[in-house]
């Protein structure tokens, strides 16, 4: 029987946070929740399910909309890497989804393709990120083209930021500014417009538009290095827990770990807890990095090893074999190991590997 390493899924923490996000536009704008890679690691289909109020999802790619469909989820789902080849680009009218439009490429496509049914399709402009996306002088020439189109039930502008995780960053306002003037002259004023991802949704109150796309701030992460998520009345999605496998007396001077790296200053417990980089816990995280056991605070020390991690418990005298260890969650933010890793949360959830169950509770 293999050991259970667990990441907990917390629904009603999705829903909180959705509910957050919500209370932060307008009321008339509408809320994509963007659930690409797997759900943020949290788990595609029960991320869906717990998050059914918004009014859109988006997926990176075809193979999360089919799973979705496949889960007899019939909500929209918008693409947000849009369609590669004429095959996919008819399941997107057969599956009854919108899809970003990015390139010439993928505008070809569409004038070449019959589709059974027309779709929406989301222009990407390219505001200054300078990775997805037309020019401003090319979307608006194209844009009278697309609402022309037979195969083209209506548009969406859309654009992204590279810089709203620092709402005072002045590329912000260049991009916004870039953003309102592409497409503005006469009817094309009208046509539906968003911008803002989650920092931009928090800090950047300009930038609602019609849609709004929260991603990070669903799962209970900050998209602001200088906040945490606690502060912005977010709540953990996920409890990533494994067992506490051995507990061993150490003498002053021994060593621990690969490398020896770390010895303890007085005669000290230390416990061995069945996790590591092979589940996806980061190797780079150092000693000292904070794990919970029974509610207590305690330091890592030595390396992380691909499927074991070792921590002083000195000061718990009751830990035993056999305890639930909390690696992140409610009471240890992964938004502060991820710090320790020098990554970010969104790294963390998605790089757990397929040896972590995940569980709805």
């Amino acid at each position: 029987m293999s050991r259970r390493i667990t990441a907990t899924i917390h629904p009603e923490a999705l829903q909180h946070n959705l509910q957050q996000a919500r209370a932060a536009i307008p009321e008339s704008t509408r809320l994509v929740a963007v659930i690409k890679a797997n759900g943020y690691g949290h788990g595609l289909i029960p991320v869906a399910h717990a998050l059914h109020q918004a009014d859109l999802y988006a997926v990176g790619c075809l193979d999360e909309a089919l799973q979705l469909r496949q889960a007899a989820i019939s909500k929209q789902i918008l693409l947000l890497e849009g369609f590669e080849g004429g095959d996919e680009l008819q399941a997107v009218a057969a599956l009854d989804l919108e899809t970003v439009l990015h390139s010439e490429q993928q505008w070809q496509l569409l004038q070449a393709t019959v589709l059974k049914s027309a779709v929406t399709i989301w222009l990407k402009i390219d505001s200054g990120m300078h990775r997805l996306g037309f020019s401003p002088q090319r979307a608006e020439a194209l844009l009278p083209q697309l609402q022309a189109h037979p195969s083209v039930e209506r548009v969406v502008l859309i654009s992204h930021f590279a810089n709203a995780d620092q709402p005072d960053h002045p590329l912000n306002q260049q991009q916004q500014h870039c953003f309102e003037r592409c497409c503005s002259g006469g009817g094309a004023a009208e046509v539906p417009r968003s911008l803002a991802n989650s920092a931009a949704l928090l800090g950047i109150k300009s930038s609602h538009y019609q849609w709004v796309r929260p991603g990070i701030m669903l799962y209970g992460g900050s998209p602001f290095t200088a906040r945490s998520a606690a502060s912005l009345n977010l709540r953990p999605a996920m409890t990533l827990q494994a067992p506490l496998i051995a507990v061993k007396q150490l003498k002053a001077g021994e060593r621990v770990g690969y490398g020896s790296t770390w010895s303890p200053t007085r005669e000290s417990r230390l416990g061995v807890v069945a996790i590591g980089y092979g589940h996806g816990y980061p190797r780079q995280l150092p000693t000292g990095t904070p794990l919970l056991l029974r509610g207590q605070r305690v330091p890592l020390v030595g390396r992380v090893s691909m499927d074991m991690v070792t921590v002083d418990i000195t000061d718990i005298e009751a830990a035993a074999v056999g305890d639930p260890v909390t690696l992140w969650g409610e009471g240890l933010p992964a938004d502060e190991i991820a710090q320790q890793a020098g990554t970010l949360c969104y790294e963390l959830f998605c790089q757990l590997s397929s040896r972590v169950e995940r569980e709805m509770r």
